[in-house]
């Protein structure tokens, strides 16, 4: 089939001959440019002058000497005359530059949509609620327009506004003489904006005549469809003065049929008289039949994987050294660019593979966009507390770019791990040498902002170029990027000093960010060979032998929305504004025009639902699959997901292994209550913790861990009662409400015995001094002020429980003993050490208590000590377990047999309850004597299992004891 821009360029030649160097040829894009030059060429089989193109933006630019202001320029602009404007109003609240900006961006694209279709402003921004009115002052209206416009104001009519209504009516109020305000002062500054000068083109109001050279119809407009008003009228006006030909791409099957929305914008040009210098009756569509593929695949990346798949045809052609000359990968989706990137192979058999991609790559796909990114979130912390979170330094250290070693990156990570430093003083970071007081020193002003960004970037850049190891895409990044923020600073020098007392630093941060954004680089490649990738407006114009389109889903094409706007939709409707049908019809043209020259078509789409994609395909494949009359074949990719099964790890007692558990035999090693449980509910876990010695890595809590709020919570109650018992050991009622004014010193003391960690060389009083004044340093932030009102009213808990229970005898605290146990392993008799730490042992009524605190999900039911011993139970009790066995050892150590083990919950204490509960009733008395040698039996049972050399460690079977286990993905669970 031959090409569109091959017809047109015959076209041309037929009607200029060797005059087309005369012409000005005039596209929506710059792509098709190339490619009409190749067909041009390809007829003249000789050297040529070449016509003149441009882009329309270009074409119309030439119309006036005014300056196209940038968004930003247009935006304090708009903001002055916003300002001067509410000051003759006599408001005297006025908005922030930072506020305006978001109202900003909807009031300049509603200013431009009025420019582009010539509509009265005055008009529009009137507020009219008779119908008569209507009727007699907008008789230009159609009786449908008029209607609309009827029911948007009736909705306001009786004065029964509500206060949004009224906000509006004053904005809208406003909007005619901020309208005005703006284009003059604009004017006045020696700019305009591109609608304007498009609006001034169809009123003939330019200030150049810069058509006058292309009489004779040398002005050739090709492959436009959805026309603005303001386009459409300069056209029809062209033609009129025999200056302009327009070539519309066009197909009977959808231009015909008043029904197909693709032809929309076709059918109004031609209604219009503009006239199509091409047949408008020939039908590509209907001339044959061919297949369509259709692939559901399952997720967003997949589309891109399933690529390779679909080139083989293309890699059989560089194989055998034919070029590729007409194939395209269309990206409804533009997401899907990087992983479509990272899936075609360089080369295949050591022979390239040419893509060209002139899509452009985005900065904020590179790493440099990530150090920018990080720099801008940082001047942000910084700049409000004057400390940057860990996360943040973390972040900047692992940062490619930051030229940090890895030795200094392990230091500085260890330092503030082993201090717990959630949030890290800038001062501390600035000391530092390299890039770190750059990056961490606060802006002091908003005019800094862009300077200081270009001075940390630059850095960046010498290093690399002094260490080789720029690559091609990243020195083109770095040199747009230091373009982006050169023009930036040049553009904001005048309004930010003009606002400088007003201006929020945030706000130039977002600034900086928003204009990175657009920044994006083109990708070497040859437009004309090779495999084609672009976006689905880039293919405008192209035609292809073979495409694949991929993230053709509902929702993506057509879109599923429009622009914000203050306009609304009824008001669009009633004076020819766009809608959301427009940009339906404009989806379903470009979809249309793609496919009806292609003789192979590929269309894929992510079945996945979630909160960005339907999961359905673009309501375009259907309609073409119904009316077409093409052979559509539904496929399902299936991508094998390969997973690692499953399995049963065992670890032997080899020899190293015996080597360890011998040395809890010979007195080198103890046992402690943890280390029991762990065997019991998981003893591979036992194996990983206790004899590979395998350690969860350390980090910096940003909250505070369940461990550190029970130790805090164990520090407090310890030193709480510590002061009391030195005093006198009999507690009471009135002495614990009379201590309780030290709970929140006691507390924050605890946090800095957390962080200041364990040395056993120091001596506690020297211990104590350096967590006093390690207390005194500590601020919190958001979250720790949250668990210390927790650990305040845990506190509360326990000592109502001890209230209640007063007076009573304290005997120990956090009382520390080992005691040997012997047991039969092996053949023979065996002893190991038990460790025990005890919270605390207290004597009430000649029983002696010895009190565990909880601050988990722990409970007091247990069903049998049996079960509590058995790893594929689970009903495994293990505070039980633990508080038994703090009994046991406090007993030997102490000689006395009246010991009783209390669990106090903190989360479940409210109902007084702090004594187990077994089959046999509460856990005292008669029935503790009895469970006591129940788990000695069961203790030597196990203990004679672990050090039984034949059992091998393995998982339980019962998957909830070691749901919280770090250690599931060493053991395949």
């Amino acid at each position: 089939m031959t090409p569109f821009l091959k017809e047109v360029a015959e076209d041309l030649v037929a009607k200029f001959g060797q005059n087309l160097q005369d012409c000005a040829i005039v596209f929506n894009n710059k792509r098709p440019a190339a490619y009409l030059q190749k067909h041009l060429a390809d007829i003249y089989q000789k050297p040529f002058w070449s016509p003149a193109f441009f882009t329309v933006q270009e074409f119309f630019a030439e119309a006036t000497k005014l300056k196209i202001a940038d968004h930003y320029t247009q935006f304090f602009t708009l903001y002055d005359c916003y300002i001067e404007l509410l000051k003759n109003e006599g408001v005297d609240k006025l908005p922030s530059i930072a506020k305006f900006h978001n109202i900003a961006r909807i009031i300049l694209g509603d200013f431009s949509q009025i420019d582009n279709d010539l509509v009265n402003a005055d008009r529009l921004f009137t507020e009219l609620e008779d119908i008569a009115v209507i009727n007699q002052q907008f008789d230009f209206l159609t009786a449908e327009q008029k209607e609309f416009l009827s029911q948007f104001w009736n909705s306001y009519n009786e004065g029964k506004y509500k206060k949004q209504q009224k906000l509006f009516i004053k904005m809208w109020h406003r909007m005619p003489r901020l309208y005005c305000a703006f284009h003059e002062q604009l004017k006045a500054n020696g700019f305009t904006t591109m609608a304007r000068l498009y609006k001034n083109i169809a009123e003939g109001k330019n200030d150049i005549d810069f058509t006058k050279r292309y009489t004779g119809g040398k002005l050739i407009f090709i492959g436009f469809n959805a026309l603005s008003k303001a386009e459409a009228a300069a056209f029809k006006r062209w033609q009129e003065e025999g200056k302009a030909l327009f070539y519309f791409d066009t197909d009977s099957y959808y231009l015909e049929d008043e029904m197909q929305e693709a032809g929309l914008f076709l059918r109004r040009n031609l209604k219009l008289g503009l006239v199509n210098q091409l047949p408008n009756e020939l039908s590509f569509i209907k001339a044959w039949q061919r297949d369509v593929n259709v692939y559901k695949v399952q997720g967003q990346t997949a589309q891109a994987k399933i690529v390779n798949e679909l080139l083989s045809v293309e890699k059989e052609q560089i194989l055998i050294g034919q070029p590729i000359a007409s194939t395209a990968i269309i990206l409804a989706d533009e997401s899907l660019l990087i992983p479509l990137m990272q899936t075609i192979p360089a080369t295949i058999e050591n022979k390239k593979i040419d893509v060209n991609i002139t899509m452009g790559f985005a900065l904020t796909n590179s790493s440099l966009y990530g150090l920018a990114d990080l720099w801008l979130s940082t001047q942000v912390e910084v700049n409000a507390k004057k400390t940057v979170q860990y996360q943040t330094v973390e972040a900047f250290l692992s940062h490619p770019l930051t030229g940090i070693s890895e030795k200094k990156r392990s230091q500085i990570i260890d330092s503030l791990i082993k201090e717990q430093l959630v949030e890290i003083p800038y001062q501390r970071l600035t000391r530092q040498e390299n890039l770190f007081a750059l990056f961490f020193e606060p802006i002091q002003s908003s005019t800094d902002a862009v300077k200081t960004l270009t001075e940390v970037l630059d850095g960046v850049l010498q290093r690399e170029l002094a260490a080789r190891k720029l690559k091609k895409i990243d020195a083109e990044l770095f040199g747009k990027t230091m373009q982006e923020l050169h023009r930036l600073q040049d553009t904001l020098q005048h309004h930010i000093e003009k606002y400088n007392k007003e201006i929020e630093l945030s706000f130039v941060l977002s600034l900086i960010q928003k204009s990175l954004s657009a920044v994006a680089v083109p990708l070497e490649g040859d437009p004309l060979n090779g495999i084609q990738v672009m976006g689905l407006l880039e293919s405008r114009n192209l035609n292809f032998d073979r495409i694949i389109v991929l993230g053709l889903n509902e929702g993506i094409v057509p879109q599923a929305s429009t622009g914000t706007t203050f306009i609304p939709d009824s008001l669009r409707r009633a004076y020819g504004l766009p809608v959301l049908e427009n940009q339906d019809a404009i989806s379903a043209y470009m979809f249309y025009r793609l496919i009806q020259r292609t003789k192979n078509i590929d269309f894929v789409y992510n079945s996945l639902t979630d909160e960005s994609n339907s999961g359905e395909p673009s309501r375009f494949i259907k309609q073409l699959e119904y009316e077409s009359g093409f052979n559509f074949l539904h496929k399902e990719l299936q991508l094998a997901v390969k997973t690692e099964l499953k399995r049963e790890e065992i670890v032997a007692k080899s020899e190293k292994v015996q080597t360890v558990l011998n040395s809890f035999l010979n007195g080198k090693r103890t046992l402690s209550a943890s280390a029991l449980t762990t065997y019991i509910t998981n003893p591979i876990d036992f194996f990983y913790k206790y004899v590979a010695g395998i350690e969860e890595p350390k980090e910096v809590e940003e909250t505070v861990e369940a461990r550190t709020l029970g130790s805090v919570l164990h520090y407090v109650m310890e030193h709480f009662y510590e002061g009391l018992m030195s005093e006198d050991p009999e507690i009471t009622a009135e002495r614990i409400e009379k201590r309780k004014d030290c709970i929140a010193d006691l507390i924050k003391l605890g946090f800095a015995d957390n962080l200041y960690g364990i040395n056993y060389n120091e001596h506690k009083s020297v211990r104590m001094a350096n967590v006093e004044k390690l207390a005194n340093s500590i601020n919190y932030n958001g979250m720790q002020k949250v668990v210390v009102e927790i650990i305040k009213a845990y506190v509360d808990i326990i000592l109502a429980q001890d209230i209640a229970d007063a007076p009573f005898t304290l005997i120990g605290l956090e009382q520390k003993g080992n005691v040997a146990f012997t047991f039969e392993a092996n053949g023979k008799t065996q002893q190991i050490s038990l460790k025990g730490i005890i919270d605390r042992v207290d004597l009430k009524n000649g029983v002696y208590r010895i009190v565990d605190y909880k601050t988990g999900s722990d409970k007091l039911k247990y069903t049998t000590i049996e079960e509590c011993f058995d790893t594929d139970c689970g009903n495994i009790n293990k505070a039980l377990v633990q508080t038994l066995f703090y009994t046991y050892v406090y007993e030997q150590l102490s000689g006395n047999e009246n010991v009783e083990p209390n669990l106090y919950i903190v989360k479940t204490m409210s109902d007084k309850k702090v004594n187990f509960i077994g089959k046999g009733g509460l856990l005292k008395d008669d029935f503790l004597v009895g469970e006591k040698q129940l788990f000695l039996s069961a203790l030597r049972e196990k203990l004679k299992e672990l050090f039984d050399y034949s059992i091998p460690f393995r998982a339980s079977q019962v998957p909830g004891n070691y749901s919280y286990s770090i250690y599931t993905t060493l053991f395949g669970a």
